[in-house]
């Protein structure tokens, strides 16, 4: 296996670790504990193409590669876990979504924007009664007399970027009879009448990502942003998800990276018993057992990327391996941010110090874009072709 990358992917690599060392990583203690949107960070990602990686040039995009995205993922994530949760939404929920089904002009019109980082993209599938279980959802849209546009009515949860979203990604139900066939994918401009943003989530982490119910009164919206054609809503869904998780995987593994590199550096500068702890081997066995899952976290979630960019040319899915970085990326995040913040003892519990952001940030990654239990779902499966 050739394990070198091309030119392009490391220049869009230190494009994102620049902008993380400079500008993310001084700033993400203040946003988390202020719990405010990084605007200005985030525009800045989108005028340097972060936001909008595998976006062609013409819609505003960097045109680059999964391989590209997954590696500037790691860099972003590893200075702060609630940038790149907004990264990873406008590019692989949004984008991508649109980029696989979206007509020419829904493309130049929609795109464009929230890949230049001038507008903020969201994803809207889980609703308050339905989460893992997509397909229950009860948000309606149904067609007008005339043909001519759906009037929606409804409520979603945990919108990631609602908050300040001015293109969402809607799903909603518009055959109810077919289940998850009668499901129809629509972007809506959040500008137009009908449309609510409820209360901002008092989140555990990722805090300076905001995240809020919304709400449909009689929206009414074109059946021109309608996303393919009617009833193909779970499909782009899905498809959407299994983009999206390998995005989770990358931001899981920055996450880890910084936790692990912080347990490293203080593992040799703190002494105990006259010596650095790092020469104890309860310690030396925790080092190498955050080493072991941070390296293959990343090998997997590399190949992931690997397996999306073929499946670009032979139409193929990438589901069990998307599925397979998420679960071991995020459960190596979990890990690792709790062995460092052990291995700190009582600094690593104080907010002087990074690593309780770093902890309460990891557990999200086991959560969304499906939760570790619907990884395993989905893996096994997959594999063995039962349900």
């Amino acid at each position: 296996m050739d394990f070198s990358f091309t030119e392009e992917q490391l220049m869009i690599q230190d494009v994102a670790r620049r902008i993380a060392r400079e500008r993310i990583a001084p700033s993400a203690a203040h946003y988390d504990e202020v719990g405010e949107f990084p605007l200005d960070n985030i525009r800045l990602l989108g005028e340097n193409g972060l936001m909008g990686i595998e976006v062609p040039p013409e819609y505003g995009g960097a045109g680059m590669d999964p391989i590209s995205y997954v590696l500037a993922m790691f860099e972003i994530a590893e200075a702060d876990c609630a940038h790149s949760t907004i990264m990873s939404v406008n590019n692989t929920l949004y984008c991508n979504g649109l980029l696989q089904h979206g007509s020419q002009e829904q493309k130049e019109k929609y795109v464009t924007p929230i890949a230049t980082g001038q507008a903020i993209g969201a994803y809207a599938l889980t609703e308050p009664q339905s989460g893992s279980d997509a397909s229950a959802m009860r948000t309606r849209a149904v067609l007008a007399a005339d043909g001519s546009h759906y009037v929606v009515n409804g409520k979603k949860s945990w919108i990631t970027s609602g908050p300040v979203a001015k293109y969402i990604m809607l799903f909603a139900m518009t055959d109810p009879e077919q289940g998850a066939k009668g499901i129809s994918a629509f972007i809506i401009d959040t500008e137009r009448e009908g449309f609510h943003r409820g209360k901002t989530e008092p989140k555990l982490g990722i805090r300076a990502s905001a995240t809020c119910e919304i709400e449909f009164s009689d929206y009414k919206v074109p059946v021109a942003d309608r996303l393919g054609a009617q009833g193909e809503g779970f499909r782009i869904a899905m498809g959407g998800l299994d983009a999206g998780r390998i995005g989770i995987a990358a931001q899981a593994v920055g996450l880890a990276r910084a936790a692990y590199k912080a347990a490293v550096a203080y593992v040799q500068e703190r002494h105990s018993f006259g010596k650095p702890i790092g020469s104890f081997q309860m310690i030396q066995a925790k080092i190498a057992d955050m080493k072991c899952r941070l390296d293959a976290a990343e090998l997997l979630t590399l190949r992931a990327a690997w397996v999306k960019q073929q499946a670009a040319a032979t139409g193929a899915r990438f589901s069990t391996e998307a599925s397979v970085a998420k679960l071991t990326a995020s459960e190596a995040a979990m890990f690792i941010s709790h062995q460092a913040l052990q291995i700190h003892g009582g600094m690593g519990y104080s907010k002087e110090m990074p690593l309780e952001r770093y902890f309460r940030d990891a557990k999200i990654t086991e959560i969304y874009e499906g939760t570790s239990e619907i990884q395993r779902l989905v893996i096994a499966r997959n594999e063995t072709g039962l349900r």
